[in-house]
């Protein structure tokens, strides 16, 4: 594990026992990572795709290429980029572009990678490809749960260089 990625204030997760989650130690793999995610998640889940966008950029930057969380970071990047062409400039062909990238970054992560249900978000890419308004109400599982954004997370987001 790198030093740079640990963040031990970054709880447990809400339930059940994802990729990343280390029980034997009561932390997360790349603490930093979950939190990101966390972050990421609830904006995109709030219809805040730009800001999602870059909590997940932001941490994407820790990881080499070729790494599973590097792949994984930016699959979500692409995920909230697709969905800020898709709600925000009406470019559903920039959305299915976006979307066709991130199932390829996705397709090797494991199901539950730090929370997210992948397989959730592959099959509402996949259905958004034929008709993009599969995306209109959908909101990324984190945990099994649908949050939505607090002023924490816009504040993470605010703060991001």
């Amino acid at each position: 594990m790198d030093d740079h990625t640990r963040d031990d204030s970054v709880g447990p997760p809400a339930d059940g026992n994802p990729t990343g989650w280390l029980p034997e130690r009561a932390r997360w793999e790349h603490g930093t990572l979950r939190k990101a995610v966390g972050h990421g998640v609830r904006l995109y889940n709030s219809g805040e795709f730009h800001e999602s966008h870059d909590c997940f950029e932001a941490e994407w930057y820790n990881y080499g290429s070729g790494t599973t969380e590097s792949a994984f970071l930016h699959g979500m990047v692409q995920v909230a980029a697709g969905a800020y062409k898709h709600f925000d400039f009406e470019d559903d062909s920039g959305m299915r572009s976006l979307f066709e990238t991130a199932l390829q970054y996705l397709e090797g992560a494991p199901a539950d990678f730090y929370g997210v249900d992948l397989p959730a978000v592959r099959g509402t890419l996949r259905a958004a490809l034929e008709d993009p308004t599969a995306l209109h109400g959908w909101q990324i599982p984190l945990d099994g749960r649908r949050d939505e954004a607090g002023p924490v997370d816009e504040a993470y987001a605010e703060a991001l260089p």
